[in-house]
């Protein structure tokens, strides 16, 4: 089923490092190992056409990029979830790391905290909002103290 984000005039936002290392992906026509990925392909392939691509010193810190953790709530059953986008060879579901490909990587990406975001899956449709963003280095800082 096709993917749509809650504010169709949403303009993707993409940190240059992980627009690069996508549109190298996309590049390369890696194909989606499962079916559902396949659409999920061709919608971040076009959202990446049309993505703002900022240089990490302008990158605002509540957006979500790869290799975020975002904490996400179902609008719907007020369950919490915590997800971290990474790259399709790096999903693990065992430790909440959802490939950028996967339904909600593919949603959540370029959102930042605060924004609700819909998505289509095969039980129907899921809505959610942004709670939090942390992106691995502040994650990293905000457990040591800094």
């Amino acid at each position: 089923m096709a993917m749509t984000k809650i504010a169709a005039d949403h303009k993707v936002i993409l940190l240059q490092e992980d627009y690069d290392l996508l549109n190298a992906y996309f590049q390369r026509g890696r194909p989606a190992a499962v079916v559902n990925e396949k659409q999920n392909f061709k919608s971040l392939a076009e959202e990446l056409n049309r993505a703002l691509i900022l240089p990490e010193k302008e990158f605002p810190a509540d957006i979500v990029r790869l290799n975020s953790t975002a904490i996400i709530k179902d609008m719907d059953t007020n369950r919490v979830i915590t997800v971290t986008i990474v790259m399709p060879g790096q999903a693990d579901v065992k430790k909440n790391k959802v490939s950028v490909l996967a339904p909600v990587g593919t949603a959540l990406i370029g959102f930042k905290k605060g924004q609700q975001v819909t998505w289509e899956v095969p039980s129907g449709t899921r809505h959610f909002i942004i709670m939090e963003v942390y992106h691995s280095t502040s994650m990293a800082n905000n457990l040591s103290g800094k």
